[in-house]
């Protein structure tokens, strides 16, 4: 994935949506966690599935609350310091921009999806979805700084067996 001027964009979050719907549960091979170091989310982006729960460990010195006021998650996480965790269930799919009440130039993203095909982009701008079913599907293309509504761009497409 390239913006307009050939850039990559990394930490772009890809969900395919097939029209062959899965009762599997949802498993990714990351962490359901994004920490607070260097007074940033780490990482940045995290693509979980609908019902994750995530863990927030503090590896500052310093104490954060994490919040966010996003429809899908509107939480608050009262102060914690280093080497503590806290936890926030994501029962909803969306996207959530998270910040410190403490830090405001901290600022994290976590993108609740409720299918197995999905993940971000690297920094060379890829991202590789396997295992997807042929027949009809659409994509959904999600970045903070995409131009549109709900910072999403979609559209249908329909799967072959060799775009397997």
């Amino acid at each position: 994935m390239v913006d307009a001027n050939g850039v990559p964009v990394r930490d772009a979050v890809v969900e395919l949506h097939s029209a062959r719907k899965s009762a599997a549960p949802i498993r990714f091979p990351w962490k359901m966690g994004m920490a607070q170091k260097g007074l940033q989310f780490t990482p940045g982006t995290l693509v979980v599935a609908k019902g994750s729960t995530v863990a927030f460990p503090n590896l500052d010195q310093v104490r954060h609350s994490i919040y966010s006021f996003s429809k899908p998650a509107r939480f608050e996480i009262d102060l914690y310091g280093r080497d503590q965790t806290r936890t926030q269930t994501f029962p909803i799919t969306g996207s959530v921009k998270l910040g410190c009440n403490i830090h405001d130039d901290m600022r994290g993203y976590i993108r609740v999806t409720d299918t197995p095909f999905a993940g971000k982009t690297d920094h060379n701008g890829y991202v590789t979805l396997t295992g997807m079913p042929t027949g009809s599907a659409s994509v959904t293309v999600w970045h903070p700084q995409l131009r549109g509504p709900a910072n999403e761009m979609k559209s249908a497409f329909n799967v072959s067996g060799a775009a397997q």
